[in-house]
């Protein structure tokens, strides 16, 4: 009938409003401690799933790179969330582009993958300071990850922001999250906080509800377990192939004596740092270690799996094992699916292992993305026109020269540009934190006091530098300061000559007893055991700069200074009528980054390796117009400088003696 009674539309509603609220009913997921396994919706559940982070992917290769997650036959992706990639500053969020997560998580619901959340606040990840922000050490005395009232106010404040956009994802409120991870890999910390987990533990449960699954994930050493559990909290392990199955599962049987079995991080394989080999673990060993856990009936999330590497310089972290150790911009440590997105020969090795204990998804493994070899391109130091051109050089086609390019400035030249608020006055060195600076470099500039006629130390006091500093003297480079290695250099002068610190940031340590990682330099700097003083101190806003056009739409400058010391070098390229995702190798740099179209694309550092080229994805370069190319080299350019863009990657798997990687 075309007309309907209200009470017949009521009865309509009402049991429409029933049936919704049955069908939310009806889903749950929760352990069963007597037949010691999940159970999604009241059956028996085994999750296969494996870590990406999409902070690290861009956002135009989410898909790809999911979907192929699901033709690998996984069932669930484990997500990380960065605390300090949403919330950058106090109280400012960013929720937007490639940090969307609930857009993210959307994107894995409609491909059918349910998600493990593992939102901190702590995530390790190899990611600047374990995704704590950078401006919680703008209290120099706070004690991070334990129940200090100034930490568990930021954590709170975090949490009252992102909790609430999680809870409608959530599996039993109609999404697709069936477990959320509480802290991460706690019992490695010094701190051993009860109290700090009790906290956790009542706010996550009040933001989130009584229903949802919370647990922690922790090595397989009774210490570890013994400080990062808390009854109320599922305990599950990790650790990576080669383990002794019985005894890794034995130790997680300790503290959760039933229950599902469950490895929340397999490491497929491991991580990369500046100066040492690159990671590599065989495909048989990773396959045959998955297989005998599957055997055993235990859920298991592979780590340092399919997931990939893009990132901006800021986040890339560092561990601390007796000493500072910077991880690769690359995070492609020999994953399954590599950073490009490409299936690699150990994840058909995985598929294969899954096959035989549930079926795969119908159809063909999406193939590898594109890549393109756009081959070189010059950047050289001119202060003219090229020949054969009148225009000002910035006017000059690319098809008169096609590799046209040039070099903009000196770092020392253009801190107007870096540091448009000028410099800070402070009679004794400043710490990144105290200037308010998360990341990048700061200038410390000050003069010498006396004649130095005859060599004389400048030095520092014993871990200081943090992490690498780069010393002028009336601008000509002098060499480099550098945490755990050489902390002095001799050099002459007069008085009233200019010195220059440019202080790198390489990652703020992400893994270790203390994460409290400050910047800059810790202490004054003395010469010849004479503390220096009345320093200027620039904070600079390279990424700001950089993203804003300068220096391509800025006048070029020359130098004569030579190619040794920080300096900027600029030039462009065009794509043949395609924007594939390409590789950008150093031949005969040294260390630096590079931006390209005002994206950072991260820090090379050819001399030490073992990473020897920069992924450049192809959603960051434009089609029928020139890709603006910037590198900030730091210590010296070679005599005609280059970059190749390469079609694969390339890494120096040896460890020793600054051999390079060839072509």
């Amino acid at each position: 009938p075309a007309r309907m009674g209200l009470p017949a539309l009521a009865l309509l509603l009402a049991a429409g409003l029933l049936h919704t609220q049955a069908s939310l009913l009806a889903r749950s997921f929760q352990l069963d401690y007597e037949q010691n396994c999940f159970r999604k919706d009241g059956a028996p559940f085994r999750y296969i799933s494996g870590s990406i982070h999409y902070a690290r992917v861009p956002r135009p290769a989410w898909r790809d790179r999911l979907l192929k997650m699901y033709m690998s036959g996984l069932s669930t992706v484990q997500v990380y969330v960065p605390w300090n990639y949403h919330e950058t500053l106090p109280g400012v969020y960013d929720f937007t582009g490639n940090r969307d997560v609930e857009a993210f998580l959307d994107l894995t619901a409609e491909l059918g993958l349910l998600v493990i959340l593992r939102p901190g606040p702590y995530i390790c990840a190899e990611w600047e300071m374990g995704g704590l922000p950078a401006w919680l050490l703008w209290k120099p005395d706070i004690i991070l990850r334990t129940s200090d009232p100034a930490y568990l106010a930021a954590v709170d404040s975090w949490l009252h922001i992102l909790l609430p956009k999680i809870k409608p994802h959530l599996y039993q409120h109609g999404g697709n999250i069936i477990s959320v991870q509480v802290e991460n890999e706690y019992g490695s910390y010094y701190a051993c906080d009860y109290g700090y987990l009790r906290h956790l533990l009542g706010s996550f449960r009040a933001l989130l509800g009584s229903e949802v699954l919370l647990f922690t994930t922790d090595s397989t050493r009774a210490e570890e377990l013994r400080c990062g559990t808390l009854q109320g909290l599922y305990a599950t392990v990790d650790f990576g192939p080669g383990s002794n199955m019985t005894e890794a599962f034995g130790a997680q049987r300790r503290v959760e004596p039933q229950g599902p079995l469950v490895n929340s991080e397999y490491y497929t394989g491991w991580l990369d740092y500046w100066g040492e080999a690159h990671a590599s673990t065989s495909a048989e060993w990773v396959a045959r270690g998955l297989e005998d856990m599957l055997q055993l009936g235990a859920s298991i999330n592979m780590q340092v799996s399919p997931f990939l590497q893009l990132t901006s310089l800021p986040w890339p972290g560092a561990d601390y094992k007796d000493q500072y150790k910077p991880v690769t911009t690359s995070y492609d440590y020999d994953a399954p699916l590599s950073e490009a997105g490409d299936p690699t020969e150990k994840l058909f090795a995985i598929r294969t292992v899954i096959s035989k204990f549930q079926p795969l998804p119908a159809g063909p493994m999406p193939p590898a993305t594109p890549k393109y070899a756009y081959g070189w391109v010059a950047l050289r130091k001119v202060s003219a026109p090229p020949e054969g051109c009148t225009a000002p050089a910035r006017h000059c086609s690319t098809a008169q020269h096609p590799s046209l390019s040039l070099q903009y400035a000196d770092l020392l030249d253009v801190l107007d540009v870096l540091c448009p608020s000028g410099p800070i006055q402070s009679q004794f060195p400043l710490t990144f934190e105290a200037l308010k600076q998360a990341h990048g470099f700061v200038v410390y500039h000050t003069q010498l006091p006396w004649d130095v006629p005859y060599p004389a130390m400048l030095g520092a006091p014993p871990h200081s530098i943090c992490d690498r500093g780069y010393v002028m003297l009336q601008k000509k480079f002098q060499g480099m300061l550098e945490r755990d290695g050489q902390t002095t250099l001799h050099v002459t002068g007069r008085a009233g000559d200019t010195l220059d610190i440019l202080l790198e940031n390489m990652g703020r340590i992400s893994f270790g007893s203390n994460i409290s990682d400050f910047k800059g330099l810790l202490g004054n700097l003395s010469l010849n055991s004479r503390p220096l003083s009345n320093w200027l101190i620039y904070p600079l806003a390279t990424d700001t700069a950089v993203q804003q056009g300068w220096p391509h739409t800025a006048l070029p400058k020359s130098s004569s200074r030579g190619r040794v010391g920080p300096a900027f070098y600029t030039g462009t390229f065009e794509t043949p009528g395609i924007a594939w995702d390409t590789f950008v190798k150093f031949p005969g740099w040294s260390k630096g980054l590079l931006w390209i179209n005002g994206f950072n694309l991260g820090r090379y550092w050819t001399h030490r390796g073992p990473q020897q080229t920069l992924f450049v994805p192809g959603s960051v370069l434009h089609v029928g117009s020139p890709n603006n190319i910037t590198v900030l080299e730091l210590e010296g350019a070679p005599p005609t400088p280059l970059l190749l863009f390469l079609d694969r990657p390339l890494y120096n798997r040896t460890l020793c003696c600054n051999t390079m990687a060839t072509e």
